[in-house]
């Protein structure tokens, strides 16, 4: 059964024309009795198709600004096609920007609350959520401080532990997972590692290859926006990193 089915999908970002919107040439442009400007877009998304059976272990992978992100986003739900058609089935946990979610005022028990509240988790669901996400996290008192006052590292302990607690359907992270302290790096791939032996759908993007050949059989490398390769790990990593080599000489 497929967990996730991309068709056709385009997704396009509006770029702005400073020359074109500003105030003194739409002035001008009116007297001109001119056309406005067509407004001009990036396409993130190249007519993407491609689907993921549930239980997949899949990687995407490529250069900065392949699309590798807004594949995810995609995949998550932030990103809506520009056109083109996504069907998700089952719940979904994106574990993506670490600070993507997070009320910067309020303490980390707070945001825990209203993440778990917001998955769906009831009250007394969450009640008992709560003493194993702050055990794993690691944050101590900081716990009860606001989270704008934590570091990067305490943040990603923090989305980490928050989004990998429900034993999501479909887990979708970001590079992420490869951040943080040797300590809590040791505790993150226990973790993933027991989603894989519950059969559960995981996508990664990640520039680590070693992490994509440890937890994925499949990987998708993509470039500008499309998709260069699909298929089994080694294979596909290997061709990746042939084409990195030219790319340094």
């Amino acid at each position: 059964m497929k967990a996730i089915e991309i068709d056709n999908v385009c997704i396009d970002y509006p770029l702005e024309n400073e020359d074109g919107y500003s105030f003194k040439n739409t002035i001008l442009n009116f007297y001109a009795k001119a056309k406005k400007p067509k407004a001009e877009f990036f396409r993130a998304l190249d007519n993407i198709s491609l689907s993921i059976e549930r239980g997949e272990k899949v990687g995407i992978i490529g250069l900065n600004g392949a699309g590798k992100s807004t594949m995810l986003r995609l995949m998550s739900g932030i990103f809506q096609p520009s056109s083109g058609k996504i069907t998700i089935k089952g719940q979904i946990s994106p574990l993506l920007d670490f600070a993507t979610g997070f009320e910067s005022h309020l303490t980390g028990i707070e945001n825990i609350t209203i993440r778990l509240l917001f998955l769906g988790l009831s009250k007394k669901e969450v009640a008992a959520k709560l003493p194993e996400i702050v055990e794993f996290s690691e944050l101590g008192d900081f716990i009860y401080q606001q989270v704008r006052t934590y570091s990067s590292g305490m943040f990603i302990r923090l989305a980490f532990a928050v989004s990998t607690s429900i034993e999501p359907e479909i887990l979708i992270a970001d590079e992420i997972i490869g951040a943080g302290d040797a300590q809590f790096a040791v505790k993150a791939k226990a973790r993933l590692e027991s989603f894989l032996f519950k059969g559960s759908t995981t996508v990664l993007s990640s520039h680590s290859m070693e992490l994509l050949r440890n937890f994925c059989n499949r990987v998708i490398w993509m470039h500008k926006g499309k998709i260069i390769a699909d298929g089994a790990t080694n294979d596909v990593v290997l061709e990746y990193e042939k084409h990195a080599e030219t790319m340094i000489r």
